[in-house]
């Protein structure tokens, strides 16, 4: 990077594309560099000259230049791109192809890309109406980010995540014109489009008194902190931004984590991998684990290297399969080390990317978010109306 800041490389130079392409943006070197150097804001820039300079090219290039201008930025197509994704999945095709190794006969990475979707299906037992029978007094009101990928895959989270801040005595609201984080534009290299998304999520969710912006994705958590640094010389956004990014707080951060009385001993071994992006780029991933451990009986173990890349970082495991899958490969191994059955992890695109792997290794495995299993504690214990589902 700085050779080319410099002018003593070229920005067209293949070794600096193949550089900057094999990082996986994990941020882990921020919390050792004694300069503090924001590695990922480095790196985005990073990407954005390499496109400018060196503009996608082949399928892959130009497939996901075109999902990200002119889907991704586009809410109905985006919706009716899910729809179909979940009717794939929800039909047990997905799991056919993977299953059956047809998917296989195409190429690995359609392979891997159809065992990704697959392993976003639902895995709780059992869902619960709104209805709440006990919470404190709270009262705070606070907004819930969806997320583009969140509400299209795991709607299932999302509603555990209201179930849960309700319980905790929260109102919840979900701005109607809220849009994608922007993750994956900048993370291509596409800027321009995160921070057009940006400014369109600053918007919708307005200042509100300040109220939290709760999310449960880490990448989304980490991308919408980085709105001041994306937005800092944009003249009538910059000062919005800042006050946005300030109010961005995971679930597990808003949680006051009393201890759970869930009346039934679980059988599950549970252990908790950090999502690099809620770690590294949140500092929040300490607050996911006391919400885990605020559920009485819950069985669990800890994971070692549990604070390193699972491989997913976005849509790396698509664009480079190779490096991906030995960085998977190292942290299925620790998995199993544990003994765990159950493995939660706050970031949709980890739960994909260890239960995709998963399923291609023939582990059985079930992935989920924390507040899942904070969630059924909380129907255990009896806080939710036991008859209606959602």
């Amino acid at each position: 990077m700085r050779a080319v800041g410099e002018g003593r490389l070229s920005n067209q130079s293949t070794s600096f594309k193949t550089h900057i392409d094999r990082c996986l943006g994990c941020r882990a070197c921020e919390q050792v560099c004694p300069a503090g150097v924001q590695y990922g804001q480095l790196l985005e820039a990073a990407r954005a000259e390499i496109v400018t300079a060196q503009p996608p090219r082949g399928i892959t290039g130009a497939l996901l230049s075109f999902a990200l201008r002119h889907v991704w930025t586009k809410p109905a197509r985006l919706r009716l791109f899910f729809a179909s994704s979940r009717l794939m999945r929800d039909l047990g095709i997905a799991r056919l192809l993977v299953r059956a190794k047809i998917a296989r006969l195409f190429s690995k990475r359609i392979e891997f890309a159809f065992a990704l979707l697959d392993s976003s299906r639902p895995t709780a037992k059992k869902s619960h109406s709104f209805a709440i029978k006990q919470t404190n007094n709270s009262s705070r009101s606070v907004l819930l980010f969806r997320g583009c990928v969140g509400e299209g895959l795991f709607a299932h989270v999302n509603r555990a995540t209201e179930r849960v801040l309700r319980v905790n005595g929260f109102e919840v609201n979900t701005p109607l014109r809220q849009v994608c984080c922007g993750a994956l534009h900048a993370h291509a290299g596409d800027l321009n489009g995160a921070r057009e998304l940006a400014r369109r999520n600053i918007e919708a969710f307005g200042n509100e008194a300040g109220a939290p912006i709760i999310t449960n994705a880490g990448g989304c958590g980490a991308m919408m902190i980085s709105y001041s640094h994306l937005l800092a010389d944009d003249k009538e956004f910059a000062e919005a931004a800042a006050q946005f990014s300030n109010r961005v707080k995971d679930i597990g951060e808003e949680m006051n984590n009393e201890v759970v009385d869930s009346r039934a001993p679980t059988t599950e071994v549970v252990t908790y991998d950090a999502s690099c992006h809620l770690l590294y780029g949140q500092h929040a991933a300490d607050a996911s684990l006391r919400m885990l451990r605020s559920i009485d009986d819950l069985n669990f173990t800890d994971l070692k290297g549990a604070e390193r890349c699972c491989g997913a970082a976005g849509i790396y495991n698509l664009l480079q399969p190779e490096l991906s899958g030995r960085v998977l490969h190292e942290k299925l191994a620790a998995i199993k080390e544990t003994g765990a059955n159950v493995v939660t992890t706050g970031n949709a695109g980890c739960q994909m990317q260890i239960g995709a792997g998963a399923c291609l290794a023939g582990m059985k495995l079930d992935v989920r978010h924390p507040v899942e299993l904070l969630d059924e504690a909380y129907a255990r214990a009896g806080l939710y109306s036991e008859n209606d589902s959602i």
